[in-house]
């Protein structure tokens, strides 16, 4: 499985953004997509999960009520809608998938995209 990430840039506090990942590759199992980020000095965290069978999505506290994940299953892409932005969300949010469950660790997910910067002033 390939994940490319875009959507990322520079915003200010209250802005929105939306991120998109695109996935190829063996796309055809059931398996979980998460949003991670992780910003400088800190460990790389959940952000949101979406489970593709079970239809099941999960968010971090921190994110709940201002970010929105969804899915276009024709095109194979989750979407992260972030809306009323803080500084503190500013980080390098990365795509993953998971071959099972969904689960908030990051290191049970087994591929990432390259990451995209996200900068809130």
């Amino acid at each position: 499985v390939q994940l490319v990430e875009s959507g990322g840039g520079s915003v200010q506090a209250g802005g929105s953004l939306t991120l998109s990942c695109a996935a190829s590759g063996d796309t055809y199992r059931p398996f979980c997509m998460g949003w991670f980020r992780q910003s400088p000095g800190r460990e790389r965290e959940m952000v949101a999960t979406h489970y593709r069978l079970g239809m099941t999505t999960s968010y971090a506290d921190s994110v709940k009520g201002r970010f929105t994940m969804s899915r276009d299953s024709f095109k194979n892409t989750v979407y992260l809608q972030m809306d009323r932005l803080k500084p503190n969300d500013t980080a390098v949010y990365y795509c993953a998938v998971r071959d099972a469950f969904c689960s908030p660790d990051k290191d049970a997910y087994t591929y990432w995209g390259q990451g995209t910067q996200v900068t809130v002033s």
